[in-house]
C-alpha cells in the first residue's frame, strides 16, 4: 500500500478505516425518511411492515424490565387516549357551533334587549310575559325595525328588517371568505372529498393542520348564519379529522406512520357526524360505507368509542336546550300503511332525480367556476350569491329562517297545540278525542298558502343550492338536500292526506282509511323525502337509514326510510354511478381508486407499463457501478418517485427498489456524517461490503439498508383486472413489470387511474397527482 493512502493519524488503511465508519453511520436511522412529498401517495404495505416492526421491538423490551413493561402498556393505551381527546374536543367545538349559529341567525332579525348574547328562543324561555300561543313573542326580542323607530308593523317597519337581513348576510359571508382566503384556503368546500382520498393514503399538508382548524370552525358559523344554502355537518366531519390529526402528533406511533394515522382519521369521522346528527352508530357506518378506505376491525371498535365520546360531550353542553341529542325529534302517533309504500317509492324516484340533477349541473357549475375568469373572484361569487339568496329568501317565510327550523317544522306532526301554518286544518266543532289522535281534516286556507310559499321555496332551493355548494367558504351539503326532499315530502303527505279524506271510499283507501280516522301523517313523508334526496346525492344506503332514524328517534319507519333510499340510489345510478363526493374528487383530479369501480376491460400490464415505445428507457440504478454524481444528477433531472435496481444495465435483472426521498437523504447525510464520500464515490447496494481498490480511490458508499428487496412485481401478461385489483386492495404505490426476473417497466397508481379513465372515454390528463 502506498505510504500516502495511509491515515497517519489512525495508522489504518482506507479500507479497514470505512469498514469501520460505515458500519457506525448506517446504525443510525436516517431522520425524516419516512415522511412523503406534498401531493403523494403513500406505501400501504411499506407502512404496515415498519408498524410491525415497531410492535415486535417494543414486545421484545417489555421483558427487559418494569419499565419496558409499562412503556408497552402506555403505547397499546395510546390508540384510546387519541379517541378520548377526538371525542371530548369534537363534542365540544359542535356544541359551540351550534349554539353561535343560533345566536347569529336570530340577529339577522333582531336582538334580544336582557342579554343580547341570547338567541330569538332562549330569549322568550326567560321572559315571565310570554303566552305559550304567542311564545315567539316576547317584549324582550325586538326586531331591528321595532328597536330603530318604534313601529313594529307597516311598510317602513317590513323594508327595513328586509334591508337588515340582506346586510347581515352579506356581512357574514364576506367575513367568511375573506378569512378563508387570507388564512386558510383549505378551510373551504365540505372536506368530505378531501378526507375520502387523504384516507385512501394521499397526502395534502396543510389539510389538516391547526390553522385550517381554527379557521373552519369560525367561518363555518359565519357561512351558516349568513342564511345561504349550505350546512354544517359535511364541514363537522373535516374539523372532527383536523382534532384528529392534531391529537396524532402528541404520540409517535401516530405522528410517525401515515398508515397508522389514516386509521385515526377515520374514527374522528366518525365522531363528526355523531355530533353533526346526534347519530353515533350512523356516524360509525358513516365512516365505514362512505369515506373509510381501510377500515380493520380494531378502527371500528375505536370509531364506536370516538363517536360515544363526542355524543356523551354534545349531550352535556345540551345547544338545542330539549335534553335531546338530535335536532328533528319526532313522535307519530299512527302506524305507516302498505299502500302507502306507492309514495314513499315515487319520493325515492325524486330523490334519485334530484340527486342526478343536483351532481351534474353543481359539477358543470364547478367547472366552469375553475376554466373562467369566475374561479378569480370567490370573494365576489360569494358576496352575489349570498345577496340573491338574501333578497329571495326574505319575503317566504320558509326560506327566511334557518334551514334546520324548517326541516324541524316539515317533520312535525300537527298536534292540538301546533301553531304553524301547516297545521291550519278546519276542525269538526263536535270533536271529542284525545289530543294525540286527532283524526284527518280538510286543509284550512293557511295550509293552502303554506303549500304555495313551499312550492316556492322547493324551486329556490333546487336551483340555489347547485350554486352554493364548492364556493370558498364551508358549505355542507346534508341539511340543504334534506330540506329539497323534506319540502318534497310534505307536499305529497297533505296531497296524500287530503285525498284519503275527500275519496274514502276508493279503493286504495278502503281497507286502512276509516272516516274520522287520523290515516296519514305528512311529516312521515317529509322524512322519507329527506333520506331520499340525500340518498340520491350522496348514494349512501345503510348509514343514511341509521342516521335518518336515529335523528328523528323514528325506529319503526325504518321500512320506508330503506325503500326510499334504495329506490333513490337505483335511479340515480342509473344516469351515473358517483355521488357528489366522487365527482368533485374527480373534478379535482386527485389519485382515488374507488373500491366500488369495476374494470373490465381486457387489457394486459404490457399495455398500461412505462416507458411505451416511443419514450426514453426506465432510469435504474446499478448494484455496483453507480457514482454519488450519477445518483444526484438522476434524482435532479427526473421526478419519480423511486428507481429500480438492477445487476447491471445489460442484465437489466432487477434486484430491487429504492425510494427517491431515501436516496436523497441517506447520501446527504453520509456527505455530512461519513469522511471520503464524494461525487466519485460508487454506490454499492450488495449485502458484502465493498472492496477499496489498492489506489488511492475515494470512499464508497454502502446503500443496502434503503433497498426494499420485496417490490411488488407482476409479468407482463397480467391482465390489467387483476392488477387494478392489487393496487385498490393492498394499497400500492408502484409495481414493477418483469418477465423472467428481468425488468420491462414500471405501472404507477396514476398510470392505473389514467388507463382505466382512457376505458371509460374520459380524459386521462384530468388525473394530475400521483
Amino acid at each position: 500500500i502506498p505510504p500516502s493512502c495511509i491515515d497517519s493519524s489512525t495508522g489504518a488503511t482506507p479500507s479497514e478505516e470505512m469498514n469501520g465508519n460505515l458500519m457506525d453511520f448506517l446504525d443510525e436511522p436516517f431522520p425524516d425518511v419516512s415522511t412523503y412529498e406534498d401531493f403523494h401517495t403513500i406505501d400501504w404495505l411499506r407502512e404496515k411492515s415498519r408498524d410491525t416492526d415497531r410492535h415486535r421491538k417494543i414486545t421484545t423490551k417489555s421483558k427487559e424490565s418494569y419499565w419496558e413493561l409499562i412503556k408497552s402498556l402506555l403505547d397499546a393505551w395510546s390508540g384510546w387516549v387519541v379517541m378520548l381527546l377526538i371525542g371530548m374536543l369534537t363534542g365540544t367545538l359542535a356544541g359551540v357551533i351550534d349554539l353561535a349559529v343560533d345566536w347569529m341567525t336570530d340577529l339577522k332579525e333582531g336582538v334580544c334587549l336582557s342579554a343580547f348574547y341570547y338567541s330569538h328562543e332562549q330569549c322568550c324561555w326567560t321572559s315571565n310575559e310570554t303566552t305559550f300561543d304567542d311564545r315567539d313573542k316576547c317584549p324582550q326580542w325586538q326586531k331591528w325595525a321595532e328597536l330603530m323607530t318604534g313601529h313594529s308593523e307597516g311598510a317602513g317597519a317590513y323594508v327595513l328588517n328586509y334591508f337588515l337581513y340582506v346586510l347581515w348576510a352579506l356581512l357574514f359571508s364576506f367575513l367568511a371568505v375573506s378569512l378563508v382566503r387570507v388564512f386558510a384556503p383549505y378551510a373551504c368546500g365540505s372536506g368530505i372529498p378531501e378526507i375520502k382520498t387523504i384516507l385512501s393514503g394521499f397526502i395534502i399538508r396543510g389539510y389538516l393542520g391547526k390553522w385550517t382548524l381554527l379557521i373552519k370552525t369560525v367561518t363555518l358559523v359565519l357561512a351558516v348564519s349568513s342564511g345561504l344554502s349550505l350546512g354544517k355537518e359535511g364541514p363537522l366531519v373535516h374539523v372532527a379529522c383536523c382534532c384528529g390529526n392534531l391529537f396524532c402528533s402528541l404520540f409517535s406511533k401516530y405522528s410517525k406512520n401515515e398508515g397508522k394515522r389514516r386509521e385515526v382519521l377515520s374514527a374522528a369521522a366518525a365522531a363528526g357526524v355523531s355530533v353533526a346528527f346526534g347519530a353515533p352508530i350512523g356516524g360509525v357506518l358513516f365512516s365505514l360505507e362512505e369515506v373509510s378506505y381501510y377500515f380493520p376491525l380494531k378502527t371500528l371498535w375505536r370509531s364506536f368509542f370516538a363517536a360515544l365520546v363526542a355524543a356523551f360531550t354534545l349531550r352535556a353542553i345540551n345547544p338545542f336546550g330539549n335534553s335531546r341529542l338530535v335536532l328533528f325529534y319526532v313522535e307519530y302517533h299512527t302506524p305507516w300503511y302498505m299502500a302507502e309504500l306507492v309514495p314513499f317509492i315515487l319520493l325515492g324516484v325524486f330523490g334519485g332525480l334530484w340527486g342526478t340533477l343536483f351532481i351534474r349541473g353543481n359539477i358543470a357549475w364547478c367547472r366552469r367556476r375553475k376554466t373562467t375568469l369566475l374561479g378569480k373572484y370567490p370573494v365576489l361569487e360569494v358576496i352575489v350569491i349570498t345577496g340573491i339568496t338574501a333578497v329571495l329568501a326574505f319575503p317566504n317565510p320558509y326560506t327566511r329562517r334557518s334551514t334546520s327550523e324548517l326541516i324541524s317544522e316539515l317533520f312535525n306532526d300537527c298536534g292540538a297545540l301546533e301553531s304553524s301554518q301547516l297545521c291550519d286544518y278546519v276542525n269538526n266543532p263536535n270533536m271529542s278525542r284525545p289530543v294525540d289522535d286527532i283524526p284527518d281534516r280538510p286543509a284550512g286556507p293557511g295550509v293552502y298558502s303554506a303549500l304555495w310559499q313551499l312550492a316556492l321555496a322547493l324551486i329556490f332551493k333546487i336551483v340555489i343550492t347547485i350554486f352554493t355548494f364548492g364556493m370558498k367558504i364551508p358549505s355542507g351539503l346534508f341539511i340543504p338536500s334534506m330540506a329539497v326532499g323534506a319540502i318534497a315530502g310534505r307536499i305529497v303527505g297533505i296531497a296524500v292526506e287530503q285525498m284519503a279524506y275527500h275519496h274514502h271510499d276508493w279503493i286504495i283507501f278502503k281497507n286502512w282509511c276509516r272516516p274520522g280516522a287520523d290515516c296519514v301523517t305528512p311529516g312521515l313523508y317529509a322524512m322519507v323525502g329527506a333520506a331520499a334526496c340525500l340518498g340520491g346525492v350522496t348514494r349512501m344506503t345503510v348509514s343514511l337509514v341509521v342516521i335518518m332514524f336515529e335523528l328523528t328517534g323514528g325506529l319503526e319507519y325504518i321500512v320506508p326510510l330503506m325503500a326510499a333510499a334504495v329506490t333513490s340510489k337505483w335511479v340515480a345510478d342509473a344516469f351515473g354511478k358517483e355521488g357528489i363526493y366522487e365527482s368533485h374528487i374527480q373534478l379535482n383530479g386527485y389519485p382515488y381508486l374507488d373500491v366500488r369501480d369495476e374494470f373490465t376491460h381486457r387489457t394486459l400490464a404490457t399495455d398500461v407499463m412505462r416507458p411505451r415505445r416511443s419514450e426514453p428507457p426506465l432510469a435504474v440504478l446499478t448494484q455496483d457501478s453507480t457514482t454519488v454524481e450519477d445518483v444526484e444528477t438522476l434524482i435532479k433531472d427526473t421526478d419519480y418517485n423511486g428507481f429500480p435496481v438492477v445487476v447491471s444495465r445489460e442484465s437489466e435483472r432487477l434486484i430491487g427498489f429504492v425510494q427517491r426521498r431515501e436516496l436523497t437523504v441517506a447520501i446527504k447525510t453520509a456527505r455530512q456524517k461519513q469522511d471520503g464520500v464524494v461525487s466519485s464515490s460508487v454506490v454499492y447496494f450488495t449485502e458484502d461490503n465493498p472492496q477499496v481498490a489498492e489506489a488511492c480511490d475515494p470512499q464508497p458508499l454502502k446503500l443496502r439498508r434503503i433497498l426494499n428487496l420485496s417490490p411488488f412485481t407482476v409479468t407482463d401478461h397480467t391482465p390489467m383486472e387483476t392488477v387494478v385489483d392489487i393496487f385498490r386492495k393492498l394499497g400500492l404505490r408502484q409495481c414493477l413489470v418483469t418477465r423472467s426476473g428481468r425488468l420491462l417497466g414500471i405501472i404507477t397508481k396514476k398510470d392505473v387511474l389514467r388507463h382505466m379513465a382512457q376505458m371509460m372515454n374520459q380524459d386521462p390528463e384530468s388525473i394530475m397527482f400521483n
